[in-house]
């Protein structure tokens, strides 16, 4: 089968360049923090574009899209008869169903789970973190009866990626691979991320490049069938899993979580479903339209972001679209390429240089507190004061975080060895404000902010991503100690 996807321009797929440009701007005007966005239509690639340092060959955290794999893997089970979806989960894990289980719990079958109609409110491993995860699912009480009431549970689809992957003997993406994902050639650098106790984390693991997702959505979008008619997914689960089986209205946060849940699949408004990942993780499907929008982004601290996401694209996209190419617009084909080669993550704004900075250049400040941050920690500033580094000392040692002043740059957070950018600005003439997102297996913020008062340092810190990073949030102050020797 051949791997590659066609690249085509948007007028010869019936959708004019400036719609595209429509898209991207209205993103851009909200300050959506976009990692990559692409659109395709007829099984064409018609726009690709990656917001710096992201790029196509790196691979990014695409959290509860996994779901929507893990169900496909499902899926293939129930096709090779090894499960029924009217089992019941307790049937595969003996070995963590207490001596006196619940009926509720007895009674939860995995259809149950696929819909998320599981008889718990939550996901069960954040409830008792130190045990393991799969087990968590069988001994956490029932909150109430099995199939009776839509509740997002992430723990669901982790120990649904566990059945697959005690059926199989296979991790989950290995066992996709198997059967779908070779065939189209996904990445061979892909991977899950698994959770402390060896099982691939179905709930939110998946390590992928955007362009996967892509083919992935098109072999979807087309009922399951690779372009020469083989089939690469079960046909008949497909259509139900990509169909509304139950109302999700009660829970919404965005109006298009409202439209409705099938098999780990979420319905949108236009007719369309998607996989919906934390952050702006987005694969949209308008099979009427027969177009796909895949995007990779951090909207946890972006007010409305999501709905942005999905506002641009039906605002801007599907009302400009022809049901027969349409002609060539060269100036503005042009204008597009531009605005996409220009694409960058935003930068903290603010001013460049403050006559502070000079004063804070290598000097050392002790903190006051007792902090599991950091103990001590200086600034370095190039001679231009185009970027910098935080230094900063814990259990003995120093770590450094490059920045830059004005633009992102990349580096790895120290401690968590996990990929970065950082930028800092001045925001007043005694503060300067450092932002570090994390764009590895972790994907989110955290907040560093700096106001030099009278020779000592107030440092407010705050971090929002989902499970590590902790103790970088709260204030400290700091006494200035010594000046760093040059060298």
């Amino acid at each position: 089968m051949n791997t590659n996807i066609t690249a085509a321009s948007p007028e010869s797929v019936g959708i004019p360049s400036g719609a595209v440009i429509n898209m991207i701007e209205e993103l851009e005007r909200n300050h959506v923090p976009m990692h990559s966005l692409m659109l395709a239509r007829h099984g064409k690639l018609i726009t690709s574009a990656y917001y710096h340092p992201f790029g196509p060959d790196q691979l990014h955290r695409m959290f509860s899209v996994s779901k929507s794999f893990v169900s496909i893997a499902v899926g293939w089970l129930e096709e090779d008869g090894l499960i029924d979806l009217d089992d019941p989960i307790t049937r595969y894990f003996p070995e963590y169903v207490p001596e006196n289980p619940d009926d509720w719990l007895i009674s939860m079958t995995i259809r149950d789970m696929l819909t998320m109609q599981t008889c718990h409110t939550s996901t069960t491993y954040k409830i008792h973190p130190d045990q393991n995860w799969v087990e968590s699912f069988f001994v956490t009480p029932p909150s109430h009866r099995s199939g009776t009431s839509f509740n997002y549970d992430t723990s669901s689809a982790h120990t649904l990626g566990a059945l697959v992957e005690k059926l199989t003997k296979m991790s989950v993406l290995d066992y996709l691979r198997t059967k779908l994902l070779d065939e189209i050639g996904f990445s061979g650098k892909a991977y899950m991320i698994q959770d402390p106790y060896g099982t691939s984390m179905g709930g939110s693991g998946l390590m992928a490049e955007p362009l996967d997702l892509m083919k992935f959505a098109l072999v979807v979008l087309n009922k399951g069938r690779a372009p020469d008619g083989r089939m690469l997914i079960p046909e008949n689960y497909l259509e139900k899993a990509c169909s509304c089986l139950v109302s999700t209205q009660h829970v919404r946060s965005t109006i298009d979580e409202g439209q409705g849940y099938g098999y780990q699949f979420w319905m949108t408004r236009h007719d369309g479903y998607c996989c919906n990942g934390l952050g702006g993780q987005f694969v949209i499907f308008l099979p009427k339209e027969d177009l796909v929008c895949v995007t990779t982004a951090d909207t946890q601290e972006a007010n409305a972001g999501n709905q942005t996401i999905f506002n641009a694209l039906f605002d801007h996209i599907l009302p400009a679209l022809q049901k027969t190419p349409i002609p060539e617009d060269k100036k503005a084909a042009g204008i597009l390429e531009q605005r996409i080669n220009s694409l960058v993550m935003r930068s903290v704004q603010g001013d460049l240089k403050t006559d502070c900075q000079g004063f804070l250049d290598k000097n050392i400040y002790q903190v006051r507190e007792e902090s599991k941050a950091f103990q001590k920690f200086f600034f370095e500033f190039s001679d231009s004061f185009e970027e910098g580094s935080l230094h900063f000392y814990r259990n003995r040692e120093w770590h450094v975080l490059h920045f830059g002043i004005g633009e992102v740059k990349e580096d790895v957070f120290p401690i968590y060895q996990d990929r970065c950018v950082a930028s800092a600005a001045w925001t007043s003439a005694d503060t300067l404000y450092l932002c570090c997102n994390l764009i590895g297996e972790s994907v989110g913020t955290i907040h560093f902010r700096f106001t030099y008062k009278d020779g000592c340092m107030y440092l407010s810190m705050r971090k929002k991503e989902e499970t590590k990073f902790n103790e970088f949030s709260g204030y400290l102050s700091a006494m200035g100690e010594a000046k760093r020797n040059a060298s």
